[in-house]
């Protein structure tokens, strides 16, 4: 394999794969990524054996061929290598790689290509294409949510299935900690109808997150019964799903919440953050006290004092006082779009509802703390 490639092209592709590499690894292959060179592209593929992912950039081949690089050493040589500088590469088929760039020189120890695992392959069942604002948003607005309990690994992920929003056929995601739900839909693709229920990991929803935001490509989503895979530009995003029942996250969303306010988004998340600054660490409680056109917010802590705060609000029902960690609600505020933000009561010990307030594809479940 010989070959000569820009450095800002390699780099920004090494930046996108290498990221997949675990710092420590038992296994030596996977410490690698591996380069195909062929038809004036070369490939970069690197894997965890969870997740895959290949992207091809333009190269002048001089000798096609194979070869395995370490992932984060190959990165930090070309890192470091001067701006606009060319960037020469030959494998010498005896388990070396040499870069030469201007007056450098480095030789890296290659592994066999043959030990490198094929994630990619496979037959999937199921085809859709989703445009990249859409799939930004289903991101977006639940992963804030994904549980990083690993005894609950079914949590661990994004639950990406066909539901029904009003009769109307929807993509939904949806997330959960336990302590916050996030559901989002999406009109729902042609070609998924029918798709299986999935979960996608946690760190594949992570690196997909950071390859969609240097694309105005839509993406080709298809899913087998074990495997999703994500396509857009010169980019193959392939994981493993989770294998494991999500729950019956439907029954935690309630239906009898009869208390309804209404209040600015911007004012309600900036009242939140200055207030909760007050609130102990180890709970960040703070307070919601509602009645008639008024919200007041407080917090208090054995050692800093405290702190109150009242915002304009439409409120409907009965005065209540109600509590929630100020963490997990600016979590849900800052995903409100819209100008105002909806919220639906029912006691202080129940779930409340949380949405934009004309908007009813995103929604969020936010469980009240003692305060």
């Amino acid at each position: 394999m010989k070959l000569t490639i820009e450095r800002a092209v390699l780099l920004k592709s090494l930046g996108h794969v290498q990221s997949v590499v675990e710092r420590r690894n038992t296994i030596p292959i996977l410490s690698n990524l591996k380069l195909d060179a062929s038809d004036g592209a070369l490939a970069l593929n690197a894997t965890d054996m969870d997740l895959d992912i290949i992207e091809s950039v333009a190269a002048d081949i001089t000798t096609p061929g194979a070869t395995t690089a370490p992932a984060h050493t190959l990165y930090e040589i070309v890192r470091k290598l001067p701006e606009g500088s060319q960037v020469d590469l030959s494998a010498d088929g005896e388990g070396h790689l040499v870069l030469s760039s201007g007056r450098s020189r480095f030789t890296l120890s290659c592994l066999p290509t043959d030990d490198f695992p094929v994630l990619s392959g496979g037959d999937f069942g199921h085809e859709f294409t989703l445009p990249v604002g859409e799939v930004r948003a289903l991101i977006d607005k639940t992963r804030f949510a994904i549980s990083t309990e690993e005894t609950r690994y079914y949590l661990n992920g994004i639950y990406l299935h066909a539901g029904d929003l009003d009769g109307t056929a929807v993509l939904r995601a949806v997330a959960t900690d336990g302590h916050r739900l996030a559901q989002v839909d999406q009109p729902l693709p042609a070609g998924a109808k029918g798709m299986p229920g999935v979960i996608v990991p946690r760190k594949a929803v992570g690196e997909l997150r950071k390859l969609v935001d240097e694309t105005t490509e839509d993406i080709a989503v298809s899913l087998s019964e074990n495997k999703i895979r994500f396509s857009f530009d010169d980019v193959v995003v392939t994981s493993k799903l989770i294998d494991g029942t999500f729950p019956d996250y439907q029954r935690v969303i309630p239906e009898g919440n009869d208390k309804q306010m209404e209040v600015d988004t911007k004012a309600f998340a900036n009242a939140v953050d200055r207030v909760s600054v007050i609130s102990s660490e180890k709970s960040r409680a703070v307070k919601l006290s509602l009645e008639s056109g008024n919200l007041t917010l407080s917090a208090s802590s054995s050692e800093d004092g405290s702190a109150t705060e009242e915002i304009e609000a439409s409120y409907k029902g009965e005065a209540m006082e109600i509590g929630f960690n100020a963490g997990y609600l600016l979590d849900i505020i800052r995903q409100i779009e819209g100008s105002n933000t909806r919220m639906l009561l029912a006691d202080a010990a129940s779930p409340t509802i949380l949405s934009e307030a004309d908007d009813a594809s995103a929604l969020y479940v936010l469980m009240p703390m003692r305060v």
